[in-house]
Formats: C-alpha cells, sequence, structure tokens
C-alpha cells in the first residue's frame, strides 16, 4: 500500500497530456524557425500599420490643407514651419515621408492581398476543372497555362495596363491575369493524384454532384501547396505593382503605393535628396522579404520532403 493511501490522503490522480492536435502541430512546427517567426511578427506590425495608418499616422499627405510647400525636401529630423518633426524627411510637395510610407502600405497591401485573393479562386477552380474533367478540357486549360506563363509577366501586366489605364481596380485586374495561371498549374498537379484516392471514387458512386466533389472534397485536400503558393505571391503581386506604379501605370497619384512614392524621388537622388525614394522603398523591401519567410516556412511544414 502506497505512503498517501496508509496516511490517509487521497491518492494524487493521474496527469493528463494534451491533445496534440493538427493545429497545435501545425504552430509547434513553424514556430521551430526563429527567422520565419520574426518575420510573421514584422508582417503583422506592417499590417496593422496600414490598416490603422489613418489614425496612427502623424499627417494625412493627400490632405492638401495639411501640407505646407515651404516644408518640400526637408531632411529626416527637421522640424517644420508649424513645429511638426519630419522624423523621415519629405517630398517635394512638402509631405510627411512616414505618413505617406504608412498610407501607401495600405494601398499595396490592399492590391497584393486583393489580386492574390482573386487570382487563387480563379486558378484553384480551373485547376481543379482540368484535373477533374480530363481529355478536352484539361488539354484547352493546360494549354492557356502554358500560353499565359511563356510571357513575362510585367510584360503583359504593361500591355493590360496600357489599354485599360491607370487605376487600382485595373492594377487588380491585371495583376490576376498574370498570376492565375500559377495557381492553376499548382492545383492541377495535386488534384491529378487526390481524383484517384477512394475517397473521390466513393463520391462519384453516390452521384454526388460534380460541385460538391470539386469543393467538398476534392479541393481540402489540394490547400497545402496552395497556402504556399499564396502566400509567394502575395509578394509577388506586390512587388509587381510597385513596379507598374514607378512606371506610371499603376494606381493614381492622388492614392500612391510604395512604388510611387519611389518614383517621386527618383529624379532627385543625385541631388542628395535620398530619403524621398529610400524610405519607402526600405520599407518593401521588409514588406516582400517578411512574407517571402514566412512562406518559406510554410512550404517545409506543409511538404517536410521539401525540408532541410
Amino acid at each position: 500500500m502506497s505512503q498517501a493511501v496508509m496516511n490517509g490522503a487521497a491518492p494524487a490522480a493521474p496527469r493528463k497530456d494534451k491533445v496534440e492536435t493538427p493545429f497545435r502541430r501545425f504552430v509547434s512546427e513553424f514556430a521551430e524557425s526563429k527567422v520565419a517567426l520574426g518575420g510573421l511578427v514584422v508582417f503583422t506590425a506592417i499590417a496593422l500599420v496600414a490598416i490603422f495608418a489613418s489614425v496612427i499616422a502623424p499627417q494625412n499627405p493627400y490632405d492638401l490643407a495639411q501640407l505646407d510647400i515651404m516644408d518640400g525636401r526637408m531632411e529626416p529630423g527637421t522640424v517644420g514651419g508649424a513645429g511638426f518633426t519630419y522624423w523621415l524627411g519629405t517630398d517635394d510637395q512638402g509631405r510627411d515621408m512616414l505618413s505617406g510610407i504608412m498610407y501607401g502600405l495600405r494601398i499595396s497591401l490592399m492590391v497584393g492581398a486583393g489580386s492574390a485573393f482573386i487570382a487563387c479562386v480563379v486558378g484553384a477552380s480551373l485547376g481543379l476543372l482540368a484535373a477533374y474533367a480530363g481529355k478536352r478540357t484539361d488539354t484547352v486549360i493546360m494549354r492557356l497555362v502554358d500560353l499565359q506563363l511563356s510571357f513575362p509577366s510585367i510584360l503583359v501586366a504593361l500591355m493590360i495596363l496600357a489599354f485599360l489605364g491607370k487605376g487600382i481596380m485595373n492594377v487588380v485586374i491585371a495583376l490576376v491575369i498574370v498570376e492565375w495561371a500559377y495557381y492553376a498549374r499548382t492545383v492541377r498537379g495535386t488534384a491529378l493524384v487526390e481524383r484517384r484516392r477512394e475517397y473521390i471514387e466513393a463520391a462519384q458512386c453516390l452521384a454526388l454532384p460534380t460541385h460538391r466533389i470539386l469543393f467538398r472534397h476534392l479541393l481540402p485536400n489540394c490547400l497545402p501547396p496552395l497556402i504556399v503558393v499564396a502566400t509567394m505571391q502575395v509578394a509577388r503581386a506586390i512587388a509587381l505593382e510597385a513596379t507598374l506604379s514607378f512606371l506610371g501605370l499603376g494606381v493614381p497619384i492622388t492614392e500612391p503605393s510604395l512604388g510611387l512614392l519611389i518614383a517621386n524621388g527618383y529624379e532627385y537622388m543625385l541631388s542628395g535628396k535620398y530619403w524621398i525614394s529610400f524610405y519607402p522603398g526600405i520599407a518593401l523591401l521588409i514588406t516582400i522579404v517578411s512574407i517571402n519567410l514566412v512562406g518559406d516556412q510554410l512550404r517545409d511544414v506543409l511538404n517536410p520532403r521539401l525540408k532541410k
């Protein structure tokens, strides 16, 4: 008899170990990379700054009532005429660069995430249809994918915007057109393997509708590679949008993104006014790198065969 029972004390209850759920295991494996975890923290901070830019920004850089042309091209840390400190300097119109970056991040993330989401929906749907229908449908869709991927993305986007003109929605449309093929090819490759599984054959024997088989049974098993591609494509879309805006075919000047902020200061670089382009460029670099770090770790977690 144990000592606890002999002394009249109740035996200690057995310790229950926590059940390791798939989500908890995913979080644990993702947190193994401190670099990726840091990238996630940085991107979360950037997203929060972009969302609440109108609240936390020192100035609304696109409200003419708050601008003073006499404060144009002031160096970082300079105090303006009204006693306002420009920590990152100002541009040629007297706009606070720190506030401009906060507002520019909002446009860049909105265009990048929005275009990636729409392209994911379109590409994933066509990829599932190509893998499940097969034969002529598969041939037609994959030839369109091959045709799309044979041209440089930036060239296709430039031609589309040259026809549609400037505007946030036009940029999103152009990015969707150049991005959907990546999702379609990824989903088709995974779906071709999954459609031969027993659960798909069982669903077909039960005469379930095609759309239910595609989106209720087949799509969930294609999500791991799709999530990785979607993460990478967000960073790619932000970079493409910045390039298009820098070339003058992206968002309008009244709603500038980081790319347009960089373009605004390009002509002043040789005169020593580096901060007008430098700080928006650093913000763009940090945003893209943080997203790519998260995407790399997601790839390793969701596909263990790729782990080093």
